[in-house]
């Protein structure tokens, strides 16, 4: 869900800027899925823009707040979320714990890193909502360890119905910074991709495990 359509907008034209996201409508990109896409989205790279990355934690962790109080942890889903979800721990001066994908098979054998107590009230942090999985993954790991989380926060959403299917399933709250609604208005808004394109690109989300680019005339 998004709170404020002009903060919606703002990271759109924030992500498109730096090419942290690429539309590519006529020549699409390949996921590691095999999925045909004309979107490709690596949020990570906000990291090395500092007027960018701090736009991002500012307004996550006010949404935070806003939305949830201080909670007890921040935590960030590795690897893509642990610099911005640090970037907003540090903000709220907070504690910080990431989760890995999966414990680890050595020393400690640990999955989440850094301190958590059991009962502490957690927001996970997400840099990018595909399907949902992984996040989902990680809210698993912090309920083994007796987490109270409140919800999620990511920066970017494709907004498929796989993925808020999950999260209803789940019962956890996902609110995003923006999402690919006000991405391909902010689009079309500066001339980025024109309106056949945009029509393109909605398609593509209608269907993307079976979707092929066709000539835009």
């Amino acid at each position: 869900m998004i709170l404020k359509k002009e903060t919606a907008k703002k990271t759109a034209e924030l992500l498109l800027q730096i090419n942290a996201i690429k539309l590519q409508p006529q020549n699409p990109f390949t996921w590691a899925s095999g999925w045909k896409s004309p979107i490709y989205c690596d949020n990570r790279i906000t990291l090395s823009y500092p007027p960018i990355r701090n736009y991002l934690r500012e307004n996550i962790a006010n949404q935070i707040e806003l939305l949830y109080g201080k909670p007890d942890v921040i935590a960030g889903v590795a690897t893509g979320a642990i610099g911005i979800g640090m970037l907003v721990a540090d903000f709220l001066n907070l504690p910080f714990v990431y989760i890995r994908p999966e414990a680890k098979k050595h020393g400690r054998q640990n999955q989440i890193e850094g301190k958590l107590e059991p009962g502490q009230s957690v927001v996970v942090v997400e840099d990018l909502i595909s399907t949902g999985k992984s996040s989902l993954m990680a809210v698993d790991a912090l309920k083994a360890a007796e987490a109270n989380v409140k919800g999620m926060l990511a920066i970017f959403t494709y907004g498929f119905d796989i993925s808020k299917s999950n999260f209803e399933q789940y019962g956890i709250d996902l609110h995003t910074l923006s999402d690919y609604d006000h991405l391909l208005e902010q689009a079309l808004d500066t001339q980025y991709i024109s309106e056949k394109e945009k029509l393109t690109l909605q398609t593509w989300r209608l269907s993307p495990n079976t979707w092929q680019a066709a000539p835009i005339k």
